[in-house]
This record gives C-alpha cells, sequence and structure tokens, in this order.
C-alpha cells in the first residue's frame, strides 16, 4: 500500500481530474497519475472506477448535509428545508465539470451520510408529512436539479457558439415572437429560472399533500 494514501485523499484527487478532463477522464489511472503513483495503488481503497465514483459521491453528499446544517435553522418547515437543499445541491453540481452527471444515481458508502438524512425525515414527520411524502418529495427535488443542471452545464460546457440567442432568433425569423420571448426565459438567467421552477414544483407537492392524493 503507497503510504500516505487514503480514500480521501483519493477522492481529492479523483474531483482536480474530474474538474479538468470532465466524466470521461476520471479512470483509476489517471488519479493514480494525479497522485504520482502505480494505478494497483489505488485497488488497495477502491476496486474500481464505479467504486470511485461512488466515494465522489459520498463525499459530495457529505458536503450538501454540512452546508444545510450551516444554512438551515432547526425550526426550518419541510418546504423551506426542501428549497434550500435544491440551491445546495445545484451549488455543488455546477462546482464541479459535469457535476450531475458524474454525482446523480452514486451509491452513498458512507452510513454516516445516509444516517444524517433522520433528523431531517423527523423533523417533517413532525410537521405532519408522511415518510412516503417526504421521501417522494426530497427524490423529486432532487431529480429535477440532476436535470436541470445536466441542461445547464452542457450549455455552459458547449460554449456560447452552441447557444446563442440572437443566432438562434435570426433562425426563427421575425414572424414568431413568442418563441423569442420563450428563448430569453430560457437562455437569459439560468438562476432565476431555477428558483421560479423550484417554487412550481414545490406549490405542486404541497398541493398533493394537502388534497390527500
Amino acid at each position: 500500500m503507497a503510504k500516505g494514501l487514503s480514500r480521501s485523499v483519493i477522492v481529492d484527487a479523483a474531483l482536480a481530474v474530474l474538474d479538468d478532463d470532465g466524466i470521461d477522464g476520471v479512470t483509476v489511472r489517471a488519479v493514480a497519475q494525479r497522485l504520482d503513483v502505480k494505478a494497483p495503488a489505488l485497488y488497495w481503497h477502491v476496486a474500481g472506477k464505479q467504486e470511485l465514483l461512488d466515494e465522489m459521491g459520498t463525499e459530495i453528499q457529505r458536503r450538501v448535509i454540512q452546508e444545510l446544517v450551516a444554512r438551515l435553522d432547526e425550526k426550518a418547515d419541510w418546504r423551506e428545508g426542501l428549497t434550500t437543499y435544491a440551491r445546495v445541491l445545484r451549488e455543488e453540481y455546477l462546482a464541479h465539470r459535469d457535476g450531475a452527471r458524474t454525482f446523480s444515481g452514486t451509491r452513498l458508502t458512507d452510513p454516516e451520510v445516509l444516517r444524517a438524512q433522520e433528523p431531517w425525515l423527523e423533523r417533517w414527520v413532525d410537521q405532519g408529512l408522511s415518510v412516503q411524502d417526504a421521501t417522494d418529495a426530497a427524490t423529486l427535488v432532487t431529480s429535477f436539479v440532476v436535470g436541470f443542471v445536466i441542461e445547464e452545464q452542457e450549455r455552459a460546457q458547449g460554449g456560447q457558439q452552441r447557444y446563442s440567442l440572437s443566432e438562434r432568433d435570426a433562425n426563427v425569423g421575425p414572424d414568431a415572437p413568442l418563441v423569442h420571448e420563450s428563448g430569453r426565459i430560457i437562455y437569459d438567467d439560468p438562476s432565476a429560472r431555477f428558483e421560479r421552477l423550484v417554487n412550481v414544483l414545490l406549490d405542486g407537492l404541497a398541493a398533493t399533500m394537502r388534497s390527500g392524493a
């Protein structure tokens, strides 16, 4: 076993590789090169790329939880909690190249990260949600953030030449003003659109819970 290697050191190196080269560049060999060791040294800690991605995803979720604890008052209701969760998750995904594609669907490897969900679930159940309602709401918000950020990152990383509003307007022509307006809603301010759509999603969840549907 190479001296000084640990899972946390390996994850930090893997995140650096991700930021430089994207998800396709994250391999055990590339991370080993970043750490100036041979690839077999890493297999003491991770069995392969998927396990490496799982460890990376677990670290991101750990950071999300830490940020939620720092930002949220203990008396925050479920809606404020989920709104803050959506914002923090988006920020963590955007902090890394291909973040949403890389970390979504990874398996959490640290039981303490899973256990950290217990106080939130307990609080929301005390506020009147069932465990199913709380779980479904968190799942829907997570899925929305993943999809939104994948699109957001693809546009940003693809460069302006692929997503030019002026070129889009020219291609559409002058006789479709609503399509022009729609384009500005989609492309002009992703943060404002994110906040708006999170509110739409949570309004729908709240209405569903009230109706008992």
